[in-house]
C-alpha cells in the first residue's frame, strides 16, 4: 500500500513535467506560427495518458484504503474533483482540435494549461507541496 501512495504521489513529476513540456511547445508553436503536426497530437495524448494514470492510481488508492477515515475530509474531495476536471478539460480539448478541419495550437495550450493550474490546485488543496513529500521531493 505504501508503495501505491509513493507512486501515485511520485508521478505527480512526470504530469507536471509533461504538462510543462506541452505548454512550452504549444506556445511556441503558436507564436512562431508553425504548421501542426502530428507532434501535436503526440505531446497532448502523452500528457492526457499520464494525468490519467495518475487518476486511475488515485482510485485504485482510493479503494486500497476503504474505512480509514482520511478519504472522506473536505479537501480530499476538492482534490478529487479538481484533478477529475484536469483530465476533462485537457481530454475535451485536445479532442476538439484534433476534430478541427485545421487544428492549431491554441486549444492544446488552453486545455493543457488550465488542466496544470487544476492540477497545481489539486495538489496544494490537501496540504501538499508541489516539490515535496515523497522519496523524491523529501
Amino acid at each position: 500500500m505504501r508503495m501505491l501512495y509513493y507512486a501515485h504521489s511520485g508521478l505527480r513529476y512526470l504530469v507536471l513535467l509533461m504538462g510543462l513540456v506541452a505548454v512550452a511547445y504549444f506556445a511556441f508553436g503558436l507564436a512562431t506560427k508553425r504548421p501542426v503536426d502530428k507532434s501535436v497530437r503526440i505531446i497532448g495524448s502523452s500528457f492526457a495518458g499520464l494525468l490519467d494514470t495518475q487518476i486511475l492510481l488515485g482510485i485504485i488508492l482510493l479503494g486500497v484504503l476503504p474505512g480509514s477515515g482520511w478519504q472522506f475530509y473536505p479537501a480530499f474531495w476538492g482534490h478529487l474533483v479538481m484533478m477529475v476536471a484536469a483530465a476533462g478539460l485537457a481530454h475535451a480539448l485536445l479532442v476538439i482540435n484534433r476534430k478541427r478541419p485545421n487544428p492549431g495550437y491554441l486549444l492544446p495550450l488552453i486545455g493543457v494549461g488550465g488542466a496544470l493550474l487544476l492540477i497545481i490546485g489539486g495538489i496544494l488543496s490537501i496540504g501538499r507541496s508541489l516539490m515535496a513529500s515523497t522519496p523524491i521531493g523529501g
